[in-house]
């Protein structure tokens, strides 16, 4: 059986800074034909950072498009031209004002394939080192050092809901009892 869908035509409805969104038309194998709403998007990194191995770093921030105040690991988007690693380098600066001597990438999974063709790319940071640096524009955001075990029991309390800390925290747990 032939699953893949041929693209027939595009249709741009939105061209934004961090997304832009499309209608596809697509026709599958049997001829039918229909229509997919598809958010493109550059990328994005999280980043599991642990100043010793029983401690990690959350940020607390709200986020609009669900009106909650959201407990999560760093993490941002990739911009134009820059690589996954950098990246991740770059928003541990600018969410907690720490530098990692060690970043190893974990692993990249996509975030809404039903919709969206974000690829987010995690990693774990150690080795810290704090570095003062100025608060970007747009970054509200509060810093919390918070033991590993505890934010695993966040997760089963409902208290972290966000999906790539929930796999990031997960992943560095798992990993760990190997």
């Amino acid at each position: 059986m032939d699953l893949k869908e041929q693209l027939i035509s595009s249709r741009p409805v939105y061209d934004g800074k961090i997304i832009n969104v499309h209608v596809d038309r697509l026709r599958v194998a049997d001829g039918r034909e229909f229509d997919r709403e598809v958010v493109s998007h550059s990328g994005a990194v999280a980043i599991v950072a642990m100043p010793d191995p029983d401690t990690v770093f959350l940020v607390r921030q709200y986020r609009h498009p669900v009106e909650q105040v959201l407990l999560e690991i760093p993490a941002g988007g990739i911009n134009q031209g820059e690589v996954p690693d950098e990246c991740a380098n770059r928003e541990l600066m600018e969410e907690i004002n720490y530098r990692a001597d060690s970043l190893k990438y974990l692993f990249s999974a996509y975030v809404a394939p039903g919709y969206s063709s974000e690829l987010i790319h995690l990693y774990l940071a150690t080795d810290l080192h704090k570095e003062a640096r100025d608060k970007d524009e747009d970054e509200n955001l509060l810093v919390e050092r918070v033991p590993l075990k505890d934010a695993i029991r966040m997760i089963t309390e409902g208290k972290i809901i966000d999906a790539k800390s929930i796999c990031g925290l997960l992943y560095v747990q798992a990993d760990a009892r190997r």
